[in-house]
C-alpha cells in the first residue's frame, strides 16, 4: 500500500511541542518565534528523530498560520516564518526523511458559530500552502476539529499544489471532535476529496485511539495514520506528565496494522524513544498478512457535517425541498417525518446559495444536491461541510460532474 508515491508503512516523528519544552521552551510562547530565535534545539531534536527511525518529519509549522501568528504580534510575515521553519526540518533531514507541512486549526468557526466565512478559511489556509508549496514533500492536516476547517484547508493546498495532503483528526473516547463531527464521517468526507491519507492524533493513549481506529477500517480506501498520545496527560507539581512509556506504546502496533494502519508516529509526550520502539514493532509485523476489508459496493457512505450515512444506488429521497427562507424546518421535518435517510434539496438562483449556506448545518441525514445550473451547484457542494451525492436527475456534463466528483467528493450514482 501506498500513499500517493509513499511506500507504506511509514513512520512519522514523535512530539515536538512537548518535547521543545522539556528542552527549554517556556510554557506560552510562540513555538514557532522560540524555534527560529533557537533552532538548534530543534535540529538536534529532529535528528534524534530521525536516528530514532523517522522518516517523514513534520516542519514546526502548526501554529504557523496568519492568524495564530498575528495573536502573537507577528504580522505580515506568515511566507517567511513558514519557509524558514520548513527550512530547518530540511535540514535535519539531511536527505534521510522526507518533510511535511503541519497545518492546524485556526480557531475560526463559521457562520452561524461563528463570524468568518467558508472563503476566508480557504483563503488563510492558501497563503499558508502557498508559502510551502515548495518546501516541502506533503501536506499533513494535524489535531482537526471541525469539518469546515479541514475542508478548507484541502481545497486550498489542493488549489496550489498536487503534493498528498494527509488529514488527522482528534477526538474523545467515543470518537467525537470538540465541535461534535463523528471521525467516520471526517473519514468519509476526507477520502471523497481527495486526501492521501486518514488518521487520528493527540487527545488519547494507543488503547483509546484504536477502538476509533477500528470502526474507520471497513470503510477506508487510503492508509490510516496512527499518532497517539503517550497516554493520558496528568499534572504533577503544576508540570505535564505523560506516563506511557516506549515498549506500552509501541504494544498495540500489530493490531492497529490489521486494522489499517500504515502510517505511525506519536503526538504529545511522546520522545525518541518512542519512535525507536515503533520502529521496532513496525518492523516485525507481516503487513502483507492482512487481507484487504471487504466493501459491499450496494452500501455507500455519504456524510453531513457532523454523521456518517449510508445509502444504497436506489436511495428514496422523499420530495424535493426548496431554499426558501423555511429551509432549515423544512429540513428539521423532512428528517423527522420521512425517515427514508435521504433528503433532496435544490439550488435554482443565486439567492439558493445563501440560504443553503447559513441553513446547511442543520443537515443530519445524506443529501441530495440538484441544480440544473453548473456554477450553482458547485457553488452547493462548496459550502455543504459534508459529502453530498447526485442522483442523475439534472442533465448536467458528464465532465463536470466527474470534476465535482474529484474536488468535493461528490457522488455520482
Amino acid at each position: 500500500m501506498d500513499s500517493n508515491g509513499f511506500a507504506c508503512p511509514l513512520l512519522l516523528d514523535g512530539a515536538t511541542g512537548t518535547e521543545l519544552q522539556r528542552r527549554g521552551m517556556p510554557s506560552g510562547a510562540c513555538t514557532e518565534q522560540w524555534v527560529l530565535d533557537h533552532p538548534e534545539v530543534l535540529l538536534t531534536l529532529q535528528r534524534e528523530y530521525v536516528e530514532a527511525g523517522t522518516q517523514v518529519l513534520i516542519a514546526p509549522t502548526f501554529g504557523a498560520n496568519r492568524v495564530k501568528l498575528e495573536q502573537h504580534g507577528i504580522r505580515g510575515q506568515t511566507a517567511s516564518y513558514n519557509q524558514r521553519l520548513a527550512a530547518l526540518s530540511r535540514e535535519a533531514a539531511g536527505g534521510t526523511a522526507r518533510v511535511a507541512a503541519d497545518i492546524a486549526p485556526t480557531g475560526l468557526f463559521i457562520t452561524p458559530f461563528g463570524e468568518s466565512s467558508f472563503e476566508e478559511l480557504v483563503e488563510i489556509y492558501t497563503e499558508q500552502a502557498q508559502a510551502l508549496k515548495d518546501a516541502v514533500d506533503l501536506f499533513l492536516l494535524e489535531t482537526t476539529m471541525t469539518m469546515p476547517e479541514a475542508r478548507a484547508a484541502v481545497l486550498a493546498i489542493k488549489s496550489v499544489t498536487d503534493k498528498p495532503v494527509w488529514t488527522s483528526f482528534t477526538c474523545d473516547e467515543n470518537g467525537r471532535t470538540l465541535s461534535g463531527t463523528d471521525v467516520l464521517a471526517a473519514l468519509i468526507v476526507m477520502q471523497g476529496m481527495g486526501a492521501a491519507a486518514f488518521g487520528l492524533n493527540c487527545s488519547t493513549g494507543p488503547e483509546a485511539m484504536l477502538a476509533q481506529l477500528k470502526r474507520l477500517t471497513p470503510y477506508a480506501s487510503v492508509p490510516l495514520i496512527a499518532k497517539p498520545n503517550a497516554g493520558l496527560p496528568e499534572i504533577v507539581n503544576g508540570q505535564t506528565v505523560f506516563r506511557c512509556p516506549p515498549e506500552e506504546f509501541a504494544v498495540l502496533v500489530p493490531q492497529m496494522a490489521a486494522a489499517g494502519v500504515r502510517i505511525f508516529g506519536g503526538c504529545c509526550g511522546t520522545t525518541p524513544a518512542h519512535i525507536a520502539a515503533l520502529r521496532s514493532a513496525v518492523g516485525q509485523v507481516d503487513f502483507s498478512s492482512f487481507p484487504a476489508p471487504e466493501q459491499d459496493p450496494d452500501v455507500i457512505p455519504c456524510a453531513s457535517e457532523k454523521e456518517a450515512r449510508f445509502i444504497t444506488p436506489d436511495v428514496d429521497v422523499g420530495e424535493t425541498i426548496a431554499c426558501s427562507p423555511d429551509l432549515m424546518e423544512d429540513i428539521l421535518d423532512a428528517e423527522e417525518d420521512c425517515p427514508q435517510g435521504a433528503l433532496k434539496i435544490s439550488v435554482l438562483e443565486e439567492d439558493d446559495l445563501d440560504i443553503f449556506a447559513e441553513n446547511q448545518y442543520v443537515v443530519k441525514d445524506a443529501l441530495c444536491l440538484t441544480s440544473d445550473v453548473p456554477e450553482l451547484l458547485e457553488g452547493a457542494l462548496r459550502v455543504y461541510q459534508g459529502r453530498a451525492f447526485w442522483d442523475g436527475t439534472e442533465d448536467l456534463d458528464p465532465a463536470f460532474l466527474e470534476q465535482m466528483r474529484q474536488k468535493y467528493g461528490l457522488i455520482l450514482l
